[in-house]
């Protein structure tokens, strides 16, 4: 659950940047916008859920470099602040995919657009939710 509002960015840009072309100039927008708003309802449910219990959570996934003294992981950390910095990244970057279908109705390469739009949102959500500064220099 917690790392669906962070990958629901990446499989839009997965699919609309490998399927565009299937799914068309409708579908494509369609499909990002639905994702977007997913990952926006993800983001406001982990708010509640990390606010009002007041915890930490911590998803380690892997060790990322592991040298005799250094050990550094792939995680990510949740609390209070990064929930309330996921619910603002991705409303605002809903609100900016809404935007951009309806300006862009027009583009030819309105599923491009759209795909490294999802990307940056993505990268953006791996800058706030990295737990080690390393992570963070990659988000």
């Amino acid at each position: 659950m917690y790392l669906l509002v962070l990958f629901l960015p990446l499989l839009s840009f997965f699919l609309v940047s490998l399927f565009g072309r299937f799914f068309g100039r409708p579908g494509s927008s369609v499909l990002s916008v639905v994702l977007m708003f997913f990952s926006v309802f993800v983001s406001w449910f982990l708010l509640f859920e990390v606010s009002f219990s007041n915890s930490l959570v911590c998803v380690v996934l892997f060790d990322w470099i592991n040298v005799e003294l250094l050990s550094v992981k792939w995680g990510f950390l949740f609390d209070s602040v990064t929930a309330l910095m996921l619910v603002v990244v991705t409303t605002i970057s809903f609100f900016v995919h809404l935007y951009s279908v309806s300006y862009m109705e027009h583009d030819p390469h309105i599923q491009r657009f759209l795909s490294y739009l999802s990307l940056f949102t993505f990268f953006m959500l791996l800058l706030v939710t990295s737990d080690n500064f390393l992570q963070m220099f990659v988000g």
